[in-house]
């Protein structure tokens, strides 16, 4: 099992940037691929990005594609979101989570633990 803590949102401008940070604990955090989902109010969860355990791979939604950057740093447990050039339509509830498999996906079924989440506006 592995406990996420995540940081970084706050209120930013259209066009502006912000870095979310996700803190883990656990001792298998490597062996673990991680995801961003986000939930805006009224609408269901969905996937950001996607990083294997290997920090090799990544995936993105097609709404954030080369806007977004996912990356990991296994050794200080952390897992991070540098977002740019946002939109006031990425205004959610940003999360981290974890999948065992080690396979970066987009199915929120694939991943066991989640944090609870950081907030994210953006005002246009």
């Amino acid at each position: 099992q592995v406990q996420l803590v995540e940081s970084g949102g706050g209120l930013v401008q259209a066009g502006g940037s912000l870095r979310l940070a996700c803190a883990a604990s656990g001792r298998t955090f490597s062996r673990y691929a991680m995801g961003w989902f986000r939930q805006a109010p009224g609408k269901e969860r969905e996937f950001v990005a996607a990083i294997t355990w290997s920090g090799v791979s990544t995936l993105y939604a097609d709404s954030v594609k080369g806007r977004f950057t996912i990356s990991r740093d296994s050794a200080k447990n952390t897992l991070s979101l540098q977002m740019n050039k946002l939109k006031p339509e990425d205004t959610a509830v940003y999360h981290c989570a974890a999948a065992s498999s080690g396979l970066a996906t987009a199915t929120m079924e694939a991943y066991s633990d989640w944090g609870q989440g950081t907030q994210v506006t953006v005002s246009s």
